[in-house]
């Protein structure tokens, strides 16, 4: 018997970037969205073109782009909102609109101010609008596994009568256990009389941490489709997992052998860092299967049943998830070639021109630390590409300190061939530095917090950092790395400061 397909709906771009500090530039969600490709998720949620112009921008860019999953936007139950994403993704080979309105009594009460029918209105009318525009819609009936029964199957039965393809039944606030939302799932089946004519799906958040757990009980249950995130990412305690969800079917064939995904496992792992580095929100090293210990033993009855056999302790292999067993090595006396080619196997893709460009800042730090790591090149390519099409550049920073010595910090920033030049003091030197950056781009906010850690281990072991600013209500996260702090430290600084005025841009 053939496995039915389980349609994997990335929101990574969406509700994934909704994390705190999770903002991303038009460049990055582009980058994140050509890895999601080539993972080969279904359907790639771009983000909420209404929401800014930036937005908007990266949506499109994407939907021009990005071949092979199916481009949706989101959009809020008016027509201003579904005109505008339509705009955003009507270019993409395969568009989608992806609409939305409260359902539960306490949506409709609390934030809609709106009756049942009202509401029910509402929906059916986005649809309809949507279905004019496009061939493929969604209609998702927010905060639905606290909304009534019968209303709920009602206002599915409408909108797929409107011409929703795909019906979204999400768990919203994290509420629901696996058994009951399974149930939920399956009544709704027998219940709609027309819930064949569209593909259903569940959107699960992780308040309880059953996000995976409830997927995968709508999956036996009735649901085709799960929409998920890298790493779990997503508003409060984050989404179901995407890297859970497939591997959870794939590892327990036993249990789940009618239902199967396209997404090549291999690129799990270098999906996960790429995501992890160009929002700033790091794995936990417990994370099943992309954490750093996901593969890790350390207890002297786990090592040795994995020396003799791999299977006592593992239930699937670290390069079944894209992590390679083996260690290249790099130093200075490495080529081009070496270097392109374990860039690849760590699920880096780069052109001539930009293997030039790194194999250079690779040489520089190879001189400096001797050998190279895998962590080193994780490290040098998101330091690389989190500079890519920034407004204002780092060329020179120079800071002074000491136990009697007034800290005091010297940087010239370019932007647009022009250099800029200032000094500062502080109450050490990266404060002298970041208060030399502010005066010479004439920017003030505030520092929310600040981190540094080693790559690897070793004195020349390469620094990265990590800062978040905060300018009124948004934070904006900035990423840096050397083998000196200092300059670690102006890096990550100004490349958050770059994403600050890139978002008043964008507004």
């Amino acid at each position: 018997m053939a496995r039915e397909q389980v349609l994997i709906f990335d929101t990574t771009l969406r509700d994934g970037e909704q994390s705190p500090g999770a903002s991303l530039i038009k460049e990055e969600k582009f980058e994140i969205a050509k890895k999601l490709a080539e993972l080969g998720v279904d359907i790639i949620e771009a983000g909420f073109p209404i929401s800014s112009p930036g937005d908007f921008a990266a949506v499109e860019q994407i939907a021009r782009n990005v071949e092979g999953p199916v481009i949706a936007g989101l959009s809020r139950a008016l027509r201003g909102d579904i005109e505008s994403c339509w705009d955003a993704v009507k270019d993409a080979a395969k568009p989608r609109i992806h609409t939305f309105v409260g359902t539960s009594p306490v949506h409709r009460e609390g934030i809609l101010r709106k009756s049942a029918d009202e509401v029910a209105g509402m929906a059916v009318e986005a649809v309809r609008i949507a279905k004019d525009l496009a061939e493929d819609v969604e209609f998702s009936a927010m905060d639905a596994t606290r909304t009534e029964f019968d209303y709920l199957c009602e206002l599915l039965e409408k909108c797929i009568e409107a011409g929703a393809t795909t019906v979204n039944i999400p768990d919203t606030v994290g509420y629901a256990v696996p058994e009951n939302f399974g149930k939920l799932i399956r009544d709704v089946c027998a219940r709609v009389p027309n819930i064949k004519s569209a593909v259903v799906s569940v959107h699960c958040h992780n308040d309880l941490g059953l996000a995976s757990a409830n997927s995968v009980a709508a999956v036996e249950n009735g649901c085709r489709q799960i929409e998920c995130s890298m790493n779990g990412l997503g508003e409060r305690a984050g989404n179901a997992s995407l890297e859970e969800i497939v591997m959870i079917l794939r590892t327990r064939k036993d249990v789940y052998d009618d239902f199967g995904t396209k997404i090549e496992t291999k690129h799990l792992w270098p999906t996960s860092r790429l995501v992890s580095q160009l929002t700033g929100i790091p794995v936990q090293p417990n994370k099943p299967i992309v954490g750093e210990n996901a593969f890790a033993h350390s207890s002297g009855i786990h090592q040795d049943g994995i020396l003799k056999e791999r299977a006592t302790f593992e239930i699937m292999t670290p390069e079944s998830v894209g992590v390679s067993e083996h260690q290249i090595v790099l130093t200075s006396r490495s080529g081009r070639h070496a270097l392109k080619s374990r860039l690849e196997e760590l699920g880096y893709m780069v052109t001539e021109e930009e293997l030039e460009h790194t194999y250079a800042s690779f040489c520089e730090l190879a001189d400096k630390k001797k050998e190279v790591f895998d962590e080193d090149l994780h490290a040098l390519m998101g330091d690389e590409r989190g500079g890519a099409g920034e407004t204002y550049h780092l060329t020179y920073v120079h800071a002074v300190t000491g136990n009697k010595t007034i800290p005091t910090a010297t940087v010239i920033i370019e932007k647009e061939g022009d250099s800029i030049k200032e000094a500062a003091c502080g109450d050490g030197p990266v404060d002298a530095c970041y208060k030399a950056i502010d005066r010479a781009i004439g920017v003030s906010p505030k520092l929310k917090d600040y981190s540094l850690k080693a790559v690897t281990s070793g004195k020349e072991a390469l620094g990265e950092v990590s800062v978040l600013l905060e300018e009124g209500e948004r934070t904006f996260f900035g990423r840096g790395a050397s083998t000196d702090i200092i300059e670690a430290s102006a890096k990550a600084y100004l490349r958050a400061v770059n994403r600050l005025i890139a978002a008043g841009r964008d507004e």
